[in-house]
């Protein structure tokens, strides 16, 4: 029937609509959730799936918040549900709406003050001093989390550059799981890099790496130092082998293989003045070329 066709397109459009949200680079998700309401002609609809999906986006995103002067990262470390999240530091928690970007509802969320909770308070202390010194703008926050009688801890880090007006998008992040057991522990980090360049282009370069590493547990003020020692170098090691990998890329990639065989004169071509110098019958071939 045409009902039921109907709703097969709105369903269709449903999915349609998700699937491009879920694509949104980091720091883009309100512009491409305005730019489907203009498309698609359907305000309601598009916010309807805008919800759910950004709810996804910030938590995969580690997107940070202020609240109480004190920026939260939300994540699905801290995510209560009903779209709830807590503050570990300040032991509160608080509604966000993902589609508007605010906070409501704050109340407090009762944490015991075991001997877990002391550890973890001595980790994000110096890994809040860490991400102060080694980061632009960066933040980071320190969970922790009981699997039976195993105290998990993540520590997430954040730190983005989103520059529109530029043409360009970055989102630096990583989280860092480990178990609380007496003498060694494994730790797994997680590293993301995305970068979205859209001047006279559309280029979305991702790069993800997973480390493991065996650190010796003492008492709390060995652990943290040793932690935060760990991801430096780590830090440090992805950094590095990015820009390798970058230069490669635009040596070897750019260089030989997209451009077409045309001499490389590593000057921008002022296409302009060219046609405005032809237009003016203008010698072009005497125009001196820079090296």
């Amino acid at each position: 029937s045409m009902c039921a066709k109907q709703e097969l397109c709105e369903a269709e459009k449903a999915s349609l609509i998700c699937s491009l949200l879920r694509q949104s680079p980091p720091g883009e998700f309100g512009q491409v959730v305005r730019d489907l309401s203009a498309l698609v002609q359907d305000d309601k609809l598009v916010r309807r799936e805008a919800a759910h999906v950004g709810a996804c986006h910030n938590k995969n995103n580690f997107t940070p918040i202020q609240i109480n002067r004190r920026t939260v990262l939300l994540t699905h470390y801290n995510d209560l549900g009903g779209n709830r999240f807590f503050d570990p530091q300040d032991k509160f928690s608080f509604e966000f709406d993902h589609l508007r970007g605010v906070t409501s509802k704050p109340q407090l969320h009762g944490v015991m003050l075991d001997e877990g909770e002391l550890w973890r308070e001595a980790l994000h202390k110096g890994l809040k001093a860490y991400v102060s010194c080694h980061f632009p703008v960066g933040n980071c926050c320190v969970f922790k989390k009981s699997l039976g009688k195993r105290q998990m801890f993540v520590a997430c880090i954040e730190a983005h550059q989103y520059q529109p007006s530029n043409h360009w998008n970055s989102l630096w992040k990583s989280d860092w799981t480990f178990a609380l057991t007496p003498f060694t522990t494994q730790v797994t980090g997680i590293f993301l890099l995305q970068i979205h360049y859209f001047k006279d282009a559309n280029l979305h370069v991702t790069v993800s790496k997973s480390v493991n590493e065996t650190l010796n547990v003492i008492d709390q003020s060995q652990f943290a130092t040793d932690f935060v020692k760990f991801l430096k170098a780590e830090d440090t090691n992805f950094h590095i082998a990015i820009l390798e990998n970058i230069q490669s890329l635009s040596e070897d990639i750019w260089g030989k293989n997209l451009r077409r065989k045309l001499p490389v004169t590593r000057t921008f071509m002022n296409w302009n003045k060219l046609l405005n110098d032809q237009h003016l019958n203008t010698n072009v071939s005497n125009t001196e070329v820079p090296p």
